[in-house]
């Protein structure tokens, strides 16, 4: 009897197997992959206990994207809106080479606690991007900055047989697709609604600001965004 693979089994093979090597980015772009490289050992036992510690089981989820991993957040630790010190402070996993804070884990994290908790919400909730690797652009002083898949017409158009790939996957792990939550309710939702309406992968995608939104120029009314997300989470 083939044992049944859990919805971190799941997870664990896909971003095994995630890469953009085969794509010729345009120039000034690069990828950041923390499941290649010098890191992916690290990051392997930080994605590996903590998916185990919360998606070890085969109940549905429903989908959480945003956009494009952080450069120095998720697309360091591997885990989708975790950084470092929230891996170690929330789960407890030691993360010993990264410990960087970011504005949007933190305002997630709050939103997380007012739901139940991290083990209520990570039974009911699947968090990714839409475009599940990292990105950079090198900027006119000649740094590499953060950069999102939609920012260049030329990059969104080379990674969307990858994005849509990549969705279809995750579906596969068991999701449930009455619903997907946007975070980001400008250009990833609406370039999520455009191939949503091709491929109809989700019945409704709710769009919630982006907490760095929030954060950096709304604080004053975080709690009335806050409310707007948990009141998203719990639509039936």
């Amino acid at each position: 009897m083939i044992e049944q693979m859990t919805f971190a089994d799941h997870i664990l093979q896909f971003n095994k197997k995630l890469s953009l090597k085969s794509l010729a980015l345009p120039d000034g772009f690069r990828a950041i992959n923390p499941y290649e490289g010098d890191q992916k050992e690290i990051v392997r036992n930080i994605t590996t206990s903590f998916y185990q510690k919360y998606y070890n089981d085969t109940k549905p989820r429903r989908m959480v994207l945003g956009s494009s991993p952080a450069r120095r957040g998720s697309a360091v630790t591997g885990v989708p809106f975790e950084d470092a010190k929230h891996l170690q402070s929330e789960t407890g996993i030691f993360i010993d080479k990264f410990c960087i804070n970011q504005s949007s884990s933190g305002f997630l994290y709050d939103v997380i606690r007012e739901y139940g908790g991290c083990k209520k919400f990570y039974t009911d909730f699947y968090m990714n991007f839409v475009c599940p690797l990292g990105l950079v652009r090198i900027n006119s002083k000649g740094n590499e900055v953060n950069c999102n898949y939609y920012e260049s017409k030329k990059l969104q158009e080379i990674l969307a047989p990858f994005i849509i790939s990549a969705i279809r996957s995750q579906i596969g792990f068991g999701i449930d697709t009455s619903i997907c939550y946007c975070i980001g309710s400008g250009e990833n939702y609406d370039f999520l609604s455009r191939i949503n309406k091709e491929h109809h992968f989700f019945d409704m995608i709710i769009p919630l600001e982006h907490p760095r939104f929030i954060t950096q120029y709304n604080a004053k009314h975080k709690d009335v965004y806050m409310e707007k997300y948990l009141n998203a989470l719990s639509h039936e």
